[in-house]
């Protein structure tokens, strides 16, 4: 990566990478064995295994719609790294309450554990809205204004780097090995905070509006009328509601399409962390560290054909015999199994060389006192547009659509997207 993997070794970058991956890390664990945990072992028809996912994901989002706006406020009128201490000693004590969840469940208590555990998602979804508009908007307080492009790719790509990881952790650990492991790496991800350097107010201090609709609805008008941001913001929010929808179809189609088991499952999504991780390094390396969004159209088509290629693949799958689920093993052998595998890292892969640019625009398009409420204002949109996924998904599976034809939606949506990044090409580049 171009100038960028040096970054590693600065006190300026590297703290914040280390607790931004452990934070992902932990989130996703928690979370996929949340739903591995269910869809296997709790809810045993397609439907309830759909409509728990996407429950989970709305109620995981909800926050950054409603707190994203104050999130950014708060950010630019404080100290970034001090907000950072502060969210990851809340996170001690949000997988506390996910950890028990996980070990309540297990045991029998089904309901008080699910209720625990999505109340867990809640409060992690409040975590990240805080999180989220730090982790990019103090980039270009620590870093050169070469060097954000690149520092941006390597948080993406060590995200992605962190789900995946957190993804096969989830499918390989036990209940009650993934209730320690959430709470270790809670513990070390607040260590690693206290070394992030000071990221200080940088221009004159604000009024903060505490109302989470008035303050949401300033922020987003007081950004969009920036016509590159407006458009970047559009195409990650079709983008993130395409990603929505594949998050949530993901577990059930995987079980009951193509039959196979929770390790199966676990290889699929860790496929697109895989994937993503390798797109964001690859679109700095081809624009050479400049923010452009050249790229977007055709990346996004080919992911949204790749989509259709991976639906029709499992309209043909052969399924398992009755009774039974196919292991990685034998999922693998299977000739169908390996295409799956390419046309899915594909899509991973064309999805990470589309959004990683688009956010390097919120955070070089404005001046440094305003980064964290541009990517508020991008996280608030973005939210909306997932919920919109997720509601969607509920709406299309109660109308008796099955997830084969759920992927063509989500692959009709790519246009959309690729029309937007090449009208923001046009008006940046």
């Amino acid at each position: 990566m171009l100038n960028a993997l040096g970054l590693l070794k600065e006190r300026r970058f590297l703290p914040l990478f280390t607790t931004q991956f452990l934070g992902a890390f932990n989130d996703n664990l928690f979370k996929t064995a949340m739903v591995l945990f269910a869809t296997y072992q709790i809810f045993h028809n397609p439907s309830g295994e759909q409509n728990f996912n996407a429950l989970a994901t709305a109620i995981g989002i909800i926050p950054f719609f409603l707190l994203s706006a104050l999130s950014g406020q708060l950010a630019d009128t404080h100290d970034k790294a001090s907000i950072i201490r502060i969210v990851k000693t809340a996170e001690v004590g949000i997988m506390l309450l996910g950890a028990g969840g996980l070990l309540v469940a297990s045991s029998g208590l089904t309901t008080l554990g699910l209720v625990m555990m999505l109340s867990a998602v809640l409060c992690l979804g409040v975590h990240s809205a805080f999180f989220g508009p730090i982790k990019y908007a103090i980039l270009p307080q620590h870093l050169e204004d070469d060097e954000v492009l690149g520092g941006t790719g390597l948080v993406e790509a060590a995200t992605y780097l962190a789900i995946l990881m957190g993804t096969v952790a989830a499918g390989l650990l036990s209940v009650r090995g993934t209730a320690i492991t959430v709470l270790v790496v809670a513990a070390i991800g607040w260590l690693m905070a206290l070394l992030v350097p000071p990221a200080p107010r940088m221009g004159p201090k604000l009024t903060v509006n505490f109302n989470p609709f008035t303050s949401s609805w300033r922020l987003i008008n007081a950004t969009m009328h920036i016509p590159r941001l407006f458009l970047a913001i559009c195409a990650i929010s079709f983008f993130w509601t395409m990603g929505a929808v594949l998050i949530i179809i993901f577990p059930p189609l995987v079980k009951n399409v193509l039959t196979a088991d929770k390790q199966v499952s676990t290889f699929v999504i860790a496929l697109f962390s895989v994937g993503v991780a390798i797109g964001s390094v690859a679109i700095n390396a081809l624009l050479r560290g400049h923010t452009s969004a050249k790229f977007g159209p055709f990346c996004v088509l080919a992911m949204g054909a790749c989509i259709v290629v991976f639906s029709l693949l499992t309209r043909t799958f052969p399924h398992a015999p009755a009774g039974t689920l196919y292991d990685l093993t034998t999922f693998l052998e299977i000739p169908h199994g390996v295409l799956i595998v390419v046309v899915l890292m594909a899509v991973a892969v064309t999805g990470g060389m589309f959004v990683v640019p688009l956010y390097a625009f919120l955070t070089t398009t404005v001046t440094k006192d305003q980064t964290a409420r541009t990517v508020a204002a991008n996280n608030v949109v973005n939210s909306g547009a997932m919920v919109v996924g997720a509601v969607m998904v509920q709406g299309l599976a109660s109308a008796g659509v099955t997830p084969e034809d759920m992927l063509f939606v989500v692959a009709a949506m790519s246009p959309v997207s690729a029309w937007l990044a090449q009208k923001l090409h046009l008006a940046c580049d």
